[in-house]
């Protein structure tokens, strides 16, 4: 069941697989590294580094699925398998942006129960 931006019955499988604990770790650990692949994401944006650009698409488009962010897995899919942008051209990366913190505050408000 899709319930904004995470996939529900995809969040409660990865419970069920790994344990409620376990899968707060998880996403926890999503939570605070997320950042640092967007960062990546726009430092070879800028750089003109095309495969560090996919290279970042690619983990959040991985570690978004894992949790049930679907919206999100299908933008940083998008990227990764897309040209790189025009200079300057910040769109793919602001609307995987919006879309990231979407899917990580309703991951910190699951796994605060």
């Amino acid at each position: 069941m899709t319930n904004g931006p995470i996939d529900l019955d995809v969040y409660n499988e990865l419970k069920d697989a790994t344990g409620d604990k376990f899968a707060v770790e998880l996403v926890s650990t999503f939570l605070d590294e997320a950042p640092g692949m967007m960062a990546d994401l726009t430092t070879a944006l800028a750089g003109g580094d095309a495969d560090g650009y996919r290279r970042a698409a690619h983990s959040l488009k991985s570690n978004a699925a894992t949790f049930g962010a679907c919206s999100l897995a299908e933008l940083a899919r998008k990227i990764e398998l897309g040209d790189m942008p025009e200079d300057g051209d910040l769109t793919g990366v602001n609307t995987l942006q919006t879309a990231l913190d979407m899917a990580r505050s309703t991951l910190q408000d699951l796994i605060n129960g």
